[in-house]
């Protein structure tokens, strides 16, 4: 199978009982690019064709995978029931298909932004990634109907772990995240 859909095809076909995570994660594995840099496409010439803008584009991907990550959960999950503890649990289940190397603080790697040797440390979703992640799918939950209120991609716990995983990259990775500063325009002269 080459994406979400077709496996979704699969599972919602009578003659297929057998779907749960583990059997999905080389599907979802395919699609996982949605926590990248959004480059990605599903066409050979790399471009859509589809007039949707590469952002929408990206987080109607990105709502698809949350969508059959609840779907394929033990026990199943609605988005109703969907909280900021499930979100979590899905963002610790994109970090295995990181390619950012996150050193421990054992590691005599640890704060050096260009290690000069390989080490065993693991690869992690990097921080802006799932930053861009969580902004994506929290404006999907409002476009699919979702109140901002109950959206569990805006909640506390959520903010709190996207800052805690920035503050350990940063330290690990000896890069500072550091907040652009807006630009303010200048008066005008009456």
């Amino acid at each position: 199978m080459d994406s979400i859909q077709e496996f979704m095809n699969s599972c919602n076909s009578e003659n297929n009982n057998t779907c749960n995570l583990t059997n999905s994660t080389n599907n979802i594995n395919n699609n996982i690019s949605l926590v990248g840099n959004g480059s990605s496409s599903n066409s050979p010439s790399g471009s859509s064709t589809n007039t949707s803008s590469r952002y929408e584009n990206q987080k109607r991907r990105d709502w698809n995978t949350f969508g059959q990550y609840l779907k394929n959960h033990r026990p199943p999950l609605t988005l109703s029931r969907c909280s900021g503890a499930h979100v979590l649990e899905f963002l610790r289940y994109l970090d295995q298909f990181g390619k950012t190397k996150v050193h421990t603080p054992i590691c005599p790697f640890y704060g050096h932004p260009n290690p000069p040797a390989p080490c065993p440390c693991p690869l992690r979703q990097a921080w802006g990634s799932l930053d861009a992640l969580i902004g994506r799918l929290r404006a999907a939950f409002e476009e699919n109907g979702g109140k901002p209120d109950t959206n569990p991609f805006g909640a506390r716990a959520v903010r709190l772990y996207l800052r805690e995983v920035r503050d350990l990259q940063s330290k690990a990775r000896g890069i500072s995240y550091e907040k652009k500063k807006r630009k303010r325009p200048l008066p005008q002269q009456q």
